[in-house]
C-alpha cells in the first residue's frame, strides 16, 4: 500500500474507489467498508484510496476531547488498512482551516479534483463537511453532478450490537477487553520500550517488564490484572501484565503497565515489545503481605496458562 501524506503526493486517477473517514480502531463495521472499496476497486479495474485525518478530528473540533484516547496510531492504522489490501492510504492534516470547509468544497479540492473518483464507499449514516451539512443526500447528488457512484453500507453489528469506536473505547476503558476484541476483530493492543524498573517483581518471583508506552494518546485499559500475548521482534510468547500503582507497597503513584513473560529469562531493556490483550483476570487489589500478594499471583498463573492454551488451540 502506497501513503500520501499530502494530496499532492497521489496522482491523479479517475478511477478510484474512496472511503473517507477517520476510521480509529479500524473494527468490524470499518473493515466492511474498506472491504468493500478493495473489492469494487477490483471489480473496476480502478485503485482503492482511504482517505483518514490526523489529528482525530474531535481533537480540534471539541476543546472537551483535546485529551480523548485513541484505539490505533496512524501507524497502526495504516498497517491495518494495508492487511485489508487497500492501495492508497491519504492523510488529510485536520487543522481549522479544513474544519472550516463545507461538504462541497472539501470534495472538489480533495476528492473530485484532487484523486479522481469514480466510486464512493461510506457508512449509512455518513456525514461531513462544516456543521455536518454533508450529508448521504447531498452525497447522491454530488455524485450525479460529477459523475460518481455512491455504494452505502449498512449499519454492522457484532451479537446484535452496533460496532462502533466510541463504544469500544468505553469497553477497554472497563476493562472490558474480551469485548473490545469481539468488535475490533482482533485483540487490542499497546506498543511500548521496555525500561527499568525497580526489580520488585524479580524478588517476589515474578519478574516483570516495565512498559513506557510509545504513544501517550492511546486509550489504557482499565487498571487491574491481564492474560496476555507478547511480541518481542518476531517471537511471541504469553504472560500475565497489570495496570495500575501497586497499591501493596508504598508508591508514588503513578500508573504502571508491567508484564511478566512466562518461561522468558532475556535481557530485553530498550526493545520494543507488543501487548496483546486478551482477557482480563481481576481488579487491582491492596494486600496485607508480601505472602499474600505471591500467593494470588500464583493462581493468576494458573489461569493465565490454562487460558493461553485455550488462545494456542483457536489460533
Amino acid at each position: 500500500m502506497k501513503l500520501a501524506r499530502h494530496i499532492e503526493d497521489i496522482p491523479y486517477d479517475k478511477n478510484s474507489i474512496i472511503t473517507v473517514g477517520t476510521f480509529d480502531g479500524v473494527h468490524l463495521a470499518h473493515q466492511k467498508i474498506i472491504g468493500k472499496a478493495v473489492e469494487l476497486a477490483k471489480k473496476h479495474k480502478g485503485r482503492s484510496v482511504i482517505v483518514t485525518f490526523e489529528p482525530h478530528p474531535r481533537e480540534v473540533l471539541d476543546a472537551t476531547s483535546i485529551n480523548m484516547k485513541l484505539l490505533t496510531t496512524l501507524q497502526e492504522r495504516l498497517e491495518l488498512c494495508d492487511q485489508l489490501g487497500a492501495d492508497w492510504l491519504v492523510v488529510i492534516e485536520f487543522n481549522k482551516e479544513v474544519s472550516q470547509q463545507n461538504f462541497r468544497d472539501f470534495y472538489l479540492k480533495y476528492l473530485i479534483g484532487g484523486i479522481g473518483i469514480s466510486v464512493i464507499v461510506e457508512g449509512y449514516d455518513h456525514h461531513w463537511g462544516k456543521n455536518r451539512e454533508g450529508n448521504i443526500e447531498a452525497l447522491v447528488q454530488l455524485g450525479k453532478e460529477y459523475e460518481f457512484e455512491v455504494v452505502l453500507i449498512e449499519q454492522f453489528q457484532h451479537d446484535g450490537i452496533p460496532v462502533n469506536s466510541s463504544m469500544i473505547r468505553n469497553e477497554l476503558l472497563n476493562g472490558s477487553v474480551e469485548a473490545g476484541a469481539g468488535f475490533l476483530g482482533r485483540p487490542y493492543k499497546l506498543f511500548g520500550k521496555v525500561v527499568p524498573g525497580d526489580r520488585r517483581g524479580r524478588s517476589l518471583g515474578y519478574p516483570t517488564a516495565n512498559i513506557e508506552l510509545i504513544s501517550q494518546k492511546k486509550v489504557v485499559p482499565k487498571n487491574g490484572i491481564y492474560c496476555v500475548q507478547v511480541r518481542i521482534g518476531e517471537n511471541k510468547y504469553f504472560g500475565m501484565a497489570s495496570i495500575g500503582v501497586r497499591p501493596t507497597f508504598q508508591t508514588d503513584g503513578k500508573r504502571i503497565l508491567e508484564v511478566n513473560i512466562f518461561d522468558f529469562n532475556q535481557n530485553i531493556y530498550d526493545l520494543d515489545i507488543e501487548i496483546a490483550f486478551l482477557q482480563r483476570l481481576r481488579d487491582e487489589q491492596k494486600f496485607d503481605s508480601v505472602d499474600e500478594l505471591i500467593h494470588q499471583m500464583h493462581h493468576d498463573e494458573i489461569i493465565c496458562r490454562e487460558l493461553h492454551y485455550t488462545y494456542q488451540r483457536l489460533e
